[in-house]
C-alpha cells in the first residue's frame, strides 16, 4: 500500500507537469500610447511546476552498512545521482521581496553493484520529500532565496542470505526538517532555471529485525542535496491557456520536452506442469511500470547540439522481467525498483556537417531542436544513448510508449545490441545522409558479463546499417539492412555442455560462469516498412545471430521474424488513434536449446527443462488519443510456447497504457 500511495503522488506530479503543455508564452498587450511604452518588468508571482537533477551525500548513522548508489561522474554515495519533481507558488511584493511555498520529491540513484559491501543487511534511503517556505529578493530576472521547512523520507533495510541474495526488504517512513538556499534565473519564455542546496535531517528510528535473528538497526539520516532544476511558470492562472505572468522571449536554441508512461500488465493462470528459476509463474500475476523522462536539448553553435535525458523509473515487469524471450513490456527494465530510481539515460553531443544544397525542416521535438538542415549531411554523435535511437528504426513498430509493447515487435529480437540493464550504452555513431539513402555505423561499450549493469571499454560492439528510401505507386517505403558484431565476456554453449557431460555432478550454470572469456557474437537484421495507403502501413523484421555463445545484453533470441499492420483512425473520424496488429516468431540455435534443456539459465528464461518449440507471439492494440498530450492504450498479447517450451502455456497478457507528453 505504501508504494501505491507514493505512486499516486507521482502520477499527480506527472499530471501537473503535463498540464504545462496547455500553457503558452504570455505576450505583452499592444498599447496605443503616444509616449514610449514602459519596459516590461519581470514578475515572480504565480504557480510553477518543474523537475530537478543533482547529486547528494550524507550518512544513515553508525552500524547501518549503507548501500552506495551510482554517482555517474561522481563517487558513489548513499544517494548517488538524484532527481525528482517540484511544484510551488511565489508572491512578489512591491518592495521586490518574494515569498513562496514549494513541495518536492527527490529520488536516489540505482545501486552501485560493484561497490556493494555484503553483510547480513544493507540500509538505504529510497526518497526524500519536503514542504518548504521560500523567501527571496528579486533582481529582475534572477532571484536568490533561502528555504526551509518539513521533510520526510523512506528508509529500507535489505536482509541478505549467505549467498548475498536479498530475502526481505522491510522499510519505514521518517520525518524531520530541512533548510537550504538557492538562486533562480529566468531563461526563456515561461521557463526558469535554479540551483539549490538543501540539508535534510530526518529523525532517528529503529527498524526491528527480530524476525531475522538480528537486533534492530537505528537509521538516522543526515543528507546533503545539490539540485539543478527547471520550472515552468504559469502565473496566477495555472490552468489558463494564456498564463498571466510576464514572460521572456522564446529562444530557438534550446528545447524542453517530457513524457510519462504508466503501463500495467496482467495475465490469468496458465498450464504449467513444472517451472524453473526464470519461469513465468503459472498462477497469474499483475505488475506495473512507470517512467518519467525529461528531454533537454541546447544548440551550442552552428550544427552543434547537446542532449540530456534524466529519467525516473519505478515498478517491475511480469515476474521481474523474467519468463519470456519476447518479453511483453518494452518499458520493463531489468533493473526494476519499488520506488522510483533516477538515471541520466542519455547525455550526448551531436555535430552535423551540412554539404549545402536542398534543405529540410526540423520540427521541435524530444531530442530535436527546431530549425533547418541540409539533406546531404554528415552527423557525428558521441555520448550515452540507446543503440535503438539511431539504428533499427521503424515508423510503425519502434516505441513501446506509443505502439507495440512486445520486445520482439519493436526491435530486431536477434540483435543482441550492447546495453546496461535499462537498455543504454556509451559510444559513437557516424551517419552519412543523402536524399534517397543513408549509411550509419556505431561502436559501443558492452557489459562486463551477461545481464550486467557495468559497461566496459576493453571489449565492445559495432553495427553498420544501410537505409534505402523508395516509393511504390507513390507510396513511400524504407528498407534497412544491418550487420553487427559484439565481443564480450561470455561462455560457449557447447563447451559448457561438454564439461557438464563429463562431470554430471556439476551445475551447468556454474560451469558456464567459469568458462566465460572474450567471445564474439555476430549477425544481421532486415527491417522494412511500406505505406500501402494513406494512414495504413506494413512493417516487417528478420534477424539472426550465430547462437554459439551467451546472449550478452538484450534477450534470449537467436533468430526472429516479425511483422504487422498499423492503421490510423481517419476512416472512423479519429485521425490520431491507431490500431496495430502484428506477430512474431522467435527461435534458438541447437546449442542454445540443448543448454536450456540441461537446466541452463538465459538472460530472461530457464524452466529447468525444455520441450523445444518456437515462441510465437500475437499482439494487437488500440491507442486512443484523448488530446495532443494524453493517449490511452489497450493491448492484448497471446504467446504460445513461452520461453520456447511446448510443455507450458499458452499465456494471455492484457495491458493498459497511459502516456502523457509535452
Amino acid at each position: 500500500m505504501t508504494c501505491v500511495r507514493l505512486f499516486r503522488v507521482q502520477i499527480a506530479a506527472g499530471a501537473a507537469l503535463g498540464a504545462a503543455t496547455f500553457g503558452a508564452p504570455a505576450t505583452a498587450a499592444d498599447l496605443a500610447l503616444k509616449s514610449p511604452a514602459a519596459r516590461a518588468v519581470y514578475s515572480w508571482t504565480g504557480f510553477y511546476v518543474g523537475a530537478h537533477v543533482g547529486y547528494g551525500d550524507g550518512t544513515l548513522g553508525p552500524g547501518t552498512n549503507p548501500i552506495l548508489e551510482q554517482g555517474v561522474f561522481f563517487p558513489p554515495t548513499i544517494t548517488g545521482g538524484i532527481g525528482g519533481f517540484q511544484v510551488g507558488y511565489n508572491k512578489e511584493f512591491a518592495n521586490r521581496f518574494v515569498l513562496g511555498v514549494e513541495a518536492d520529491a527527490t529520488f536516489t540513484g540505482p545501486t552501485d553493484l560493484p561497490r556493494r559491501v555484503l553483510g547480513p543487511f544493507n540500509s538505504s534511503i529510497d526518497y526524500v520529500g519536503t514542504l518548504r517556505g521560500r523567501a527571496g529578493y528579486s533582481f529582475g530576472t534572477w532571484m536568490p532565496y533561502v528555504t526551509g521547512g518539513f521533510a520526510w523520507g523512506h528508509s529500507q533495510v535489505r536482509i541478505n542470505d549467505a549467498a548475498g541474495e536479498v530475502i526481505s526488504e522491510p522499510g519505514q517512513y521518517q520525518t524531520g526538517w530541512t533548510v537550504g538556499a538557492g538562486a533562480e534565473f529566468a531563461v526563456s519564455g515561461n521557463w526558469t532555471a535554479k540551483v539549490e542546496y538543501d540539508y535534510v535531517d530526518l529523525s532517528r528510528r529503529t527498524l526491528g529485525l527480530n524476525d531475522f535473528g538480528m537486533p534492530g538497526v537505528s537509521i538516522d539520516p543526515r543528507i546533503h542535496l545539490l539540485k539543478f532544476g527547471l520550472n515552468y511558470q504559469f502565473g496566477d492562472s495555472p490552468w489558463s491557456a494564456t498564463p498571466t505572468r510576464t514572460a521572456l522571449p522564446e529562444s530557438s536554441d534550446w528545447s524542453v520536452h517530457g513524457q510519462t508512461t504508466l503501463l500495467p500488465q496482467t495475465y490469468p493462470s496458465f498450464r504449467s506442469p513444472y517451472a524453473g528459476t526464470n519461469s513465468l509463474p503459472g498462477a497469474g500475476q499483475l505488475q506495473q511500470t512507470w517512467t518519467t523522462t525529461a528531454f533537454l536539448g541546447v544548440r551550442l553553435w552552428e550544427g552543434g547540439e547537446f542532449y540530456f535525458n534524466p529519467e525516473t523509473a519505478q515498478g517491475f515487469g511480469l515476474n521481474g522481467t523474467l519468463g519470456l524471450a519476447g518479453f511483453s513490456n518494452g518499458e520493463a527494465q531489468k533493473a526494476g525498483a519499488p520506488f522510483p530510481k533516477i538515471r541520466p539515460q542519455r547525455y550526448y553531443f551531436k555535430q552535423t556537417f551540412g554539404f549545402g544544397g536542398e534543405q529540410e525542416d526540423v520540427a521541435d521535438g524530444p531530442n530535436q531542436i527546431a530549425g533547418k538542415r541540409d539533406i546531404d549531411r554528415l552527423t557525428l554523435v558521441v555520448g550515452r544513448f540507446a543503440v535503438g535511437d539511431f539504428f533499427d528504426g521503424n515508423s510503425y513498430a519502434k516505441d513501446p510508449r506509443a505502439d507495440f509493447m512486445n520486445w520482439a515487435m519493436w526491435a530486431s529480437a536477434a540483435y543482441d545490441f550492447p546495453a546496461d540493464l535499462p537498455g543504454y550504452t556509451r559510444g559513437a555513431v557516424v551517419e552519412l545522409n543523402r536524399k534517397d539513402w543513408a549509411v550509419r555505423a556505431g561502436v559501443f561499450q558492452v557489459p562486463n558479463a551477461p545481464n550486467s549493469d557495468v559497461l566496459v571499454f576493453d571489449t565492445g560492439g559495432a553495427v553498420v546499417e544501410f537505409e534505402g528510401r523508395y516509393s511504390i505507386f507513390d507510396q513511400p517505403g524504407k528498407l534497412r539492412v544491418g550487420v553487427f558484431g559484439n565481443r564480450g565476456n561470455t561462455g560457449n554453449y557447447r563447451q559448457a555442455l561438454a564439461i557438464e557431460d563429463a562431470n554430471p555432478g556439476l551445475d551447468i550454470n556454474d560451469v558456464m560462469a567459469g568458462i566465460r572469456k572474450d567471445n564474439l557474437k555476430y549477425g544481421f537484421y532486415l527491417n522494412g516498412e511500406q505505406q500501402i495507403a494513406k494512414d495504413v502501413g506494413l512493417f516487417g523484421r528478420l534477424s539472426w545471430n550465430d547462437g554459439q555463445n551467451e546472449i550478452l545484453s538484450f534477450t534470449d533470441v537467436d533468430r526472429s521474424v516479425s511483422g504487422g499492420l498499423s492503421i490510423k483512425g481517419s476512416r472512423w473520424g479519429r485521425a490520431n488513434d491507431t490500431i496495430g496488429i502484428g506477430g512474431a516468431i522467435n527461435g534458438l540455435s541447437s546449442a542454445h536449446r540443448d543448454y536450456l534443456a540441461a537446466g541452463g539459465l538465459g538472460l530472461l528464461i530457464g524452466d529447468g527443462a525444455l520441450n523445444y518449440s518456437p515462441e510465437r507471439i500475437f499482439e494487437t492494440y488500440y491507442a486512443y488519443q484523448v488530446n495532443k498530450n494524453l493517449t490511452l492504450t489497450a493491448d492484448y498479447q497471446f504467446i504460445t510456447n513461452p520461453a520456447y517450451n511446448a510443455d507450458r502455456g499458452p499465456v494471455h497478457i492484457f495491458s493498459g497504457r497511459i502516456h502523457g507528453e509535452f
